[in-house]
């Protein structure tokens, strides 16, 4: 078959010009020679290296193209955005957190041209036999400083080993790096830069310090959150247990939150990602985890409850908010035996706090389970007909949808989930009997 040229697929993605970084990186990729791009965090990488590298696929029963990425949330997203290309190939995500075979069942059935893939996880497949290297001309890894960061040297190091066959290298990264690991084995290497060396912050983010009196910052963060009103907020600690005592301290104040961190089983991971994302939970308390590879729309603000430990990491959290065009702030909250870093390169104002603090204001969405998902053949279309027709819902109604394997979250009106909740109890979806509930 033949892949759709890319300003067809553009068409597709309802977009009508692309930024100069992603039409350098397609330039540069047309050229025989490896690239390495480096470009802020939210700055659409994903499309950069996916629009040039969809025009060298074939129908083929084996993969053509790896990507390595450092984590399953970024594996996902960025097969989501292959996807959404709707060039007709297929593609799948692997990685750690869901067996192994099952992931082999679904290769054997779907045969993807391109894989998606934590180091570690392609490994145990190219180990097994599960995956045939021999067509996969293009490897391509993802925030490659982080895969390194992460001690995934020696995963990579075995896998490329197995791909004898690569001919082109496609290295993305947000921060600038040190020199290309050598195993990689690149060439001709042309490097395309996007950084702004002369501002270490966007311009588009204001920043802010927030004084704590007591050591125990957490009176502060909740104080400085009921000042948001209902503005999406992302707070940044430093360790996984300090993300479970702040959400349990938030969540006992009243507000609807979440929490992300890398020992939370993946459904809880994707349960959290999607109520934030589609605003029915406005905070989200996380480690540095979600501070890159995360498709988090809309961000306001960006708290840094825990100091970020270097430039590196205050510059990665505050990627998480103005995106593309959009404008954000950061705050930093200081303790009475802490001060401002010094990388953070300005003197941010002190925020004061007005003399009445509003009250918790509640999201306008809540989330709704549906025990089935696409292997059950249940789509979009059919979950938003039936909460039209059956739970006696408006279009207005009813927010982003997001179908997975075997389960379905909906946003809908948070004053509309008691009496839709009444009117589908019992009742069947497309045929199907299923939990439908609030997620909790």
């Amino acid at each position: 078959m033949q892949v759709p040229d890319i300003p067809s697929i553009l068409s597709r993605l309802g977009i009508d010009n692309l930024t100069l970084m992603q039409q350098s990186s397609i330039d540069s990729f047309r050229n025989d020679c490896d690239v390495v791009l480096l470009s802020p965090t939210g700055s659409g990488k994903t499309l950069a290296y996916l629009l040039p590298i969809s025009q060298t696929l074939q129908q083929s029963v084996l993969p053509q193209v790896l990507v390595l990425v450092p984590s399953r949330e970024l594996a996902l997203q960025s097969e989501h955005v292959f996807k959404s290309m709707s060039i007709g190939l297929p593609a799948m995500s692997c990685y750690g957190g869901r067996p192994t075979m099952d992931e082999h069942r679904l290769m054997k059935s779907l045969n993807p041209v391109v894989v998606f893939a934590t180091p570690g996880r392609v490994l145990d497949h190219l180990v097994k036999g599960n995956i045939d290297p021999k067509e996969i001309h293009t490897l391509v890894i993802d925030e490659f400083d982080k895969c390194l960061e992460l001690g995934f040297r020696d995963e990579m190091m075995r896998v490329v080993g197995y791909l004898s066959s690569v001919r082109r290298r496609f290295l993305l990264s947000a921060t600038e790096t040190s020199d290309i690991p050598r195993f990689v084995s690149a060439r001709n290497v042309l490097k395309l830069s996007f950084l702004d060396d002369d501002s270490r912050i966007s311009n588009r983010i204001s920043v802010m310090s927030v004084r704590s009196p007591e050591k125990d910052k957490l009176n502060t963060l909740s104080r400085l959150l009921c000042c948001f009103g209902s503005e999406s907020t992302l707070v940044f600690v430093g360790y996984r247990e300090s993300v479970e005592r702040v959400g349990k301290f938030l969540r006992n104040k009243g507000f609807h939150c979440e929490i992300f961190h890398g020992g939370l089983e993946q459904p809880l991971r994707e349960s959290a990602l999607y109520k934030f994302s589609a605003g029915s939970s406005n905070v989200m308390i996380s480690t540095d985890l979600a501070s890159r590879g995360l498709d988090i729309p809309m961000v306001d603000n960006i708290v840094h409850y825990h100091l970020p430990l270097n430039e590196e990491c205050f510059v990665h959290r505050n990627g998480r908010t103005a995106r593309w065009d959009a404008k954000g702030k950061a705050w930093l909250l200081v303790g009475p035996e802490e001060k401002v870093p010094e990388f953070v390169g300005i003197i941010p104002d002190d925020f004061v706090f007005p003399e009445k603090i509003q009250s918790i204001v509640e999201p306008i969405w809540a989330t709704i389970y549906i025990g089935k998902g696409k292997k059950e053949k249940l789509s979009r279309t059919d979950i938003l007909g039936f909460l039209i027709k059956v739970g006696g819902l408006s279009a207005q109604d009813v927010g982003r949808i997001d179908v997975r394997d075997h389960y379905s979250f909906v946003a809908i009106k948070r004053l509309k989930v008691k009496s839709t909740l009444a009117n589908v109890t019992g009742r069947k979806i497309k045929g199907l009997k299923t939990i439908i509930e609030l997620s909790r």
